[in-house]
């Protein structure tokens, strides 16, 4: 199944889409970054995947960046958009037009601290475990229907560096075994209800 990856950072959940790619069904068409520097930019590149830098910074509003954005991916006609760190509120025009055939990781066990900072906001919520969320996007920010969560104990002596460290092994895992749901036509979005095997999540 044909797909592009949008990212903002390191691309380390890129990077496990790139080695997973073979078993879960999926072809990386393009990798698009709203960040110029993003090191998953390098690391499509490594793999011969094409890459695309639009600077959000360089547009007057969401709606102008979204529709350049829009335009670039529609180039490749991909069957699914993969959010992998792309640290951008989209439109509601964006997510609408995109609607079923768009996942998001994050790295929260949703609808628990949607947002940023996830990791200390956790910690200083004094919460006992933590985690991750795959979700298809909605207009919501970070609230569209839940698929699949992974959930890691906190530790008395975790900093959110070390919360983060573990919580990242299990997007790793999780973000490829989901993806591969929605390519082996498993997962589908009806009605703003996540569905796997016809049965609602």
């Amino acid at each position: 199944m044909k797909c592009v990856v949008l990212i903002s950072g390191s691309g380390s959940n890129l990077q496990s889409l790139i080695d997973n790619a073979t078993h879960i069904n999926l072809e990386i068409e393009a990798v698009i970054s709203n960040k110029e520097d993003a090191y998953g930019l390098e690391r499509a590149q490594q793999a011969n995947i094409p890459t695309h830098a639009i600077n959000h910074k360089k547009f007057s509003s969401r709606e102008e960046f979204d529709q350049i954005l829009s335009q670039t991916i529609d180039q490749y006609q991909p069957e699914i958009i993969i959010l992998a760190g792309f640290m951008r509120i989209l439109t509601p025009e964006f997510t609408q037009k995109y609607t079923g055939k768009m996942l998001n990781i994050h790295p929260s066990l949703l609808p628990k601290f949607q947002g940023l900072n996830t990791h200390q906001r956790a910690l200083d919520a004094g919460e006992s475990e933590h985690g991750v969320s795959v979700h298809f996007v909605t207009d919501e920010l970070d609230g569209g229907p839940i698929i699949a969560q992974s959930r890691v104990n906190i530790l008395a002596d975790d900093s959110a560096a070390s919360l983060a460290k573990r919580v990242l092994v299990e997007e790793h895992k999780l973000f490829p075994k989901v993806i591969h749901w929605f390519t082996q036509g498993r997962l589908t979005l009806e009605d703003g209800q996540a569905f796997l095997d016809g049965q609602g999540l």
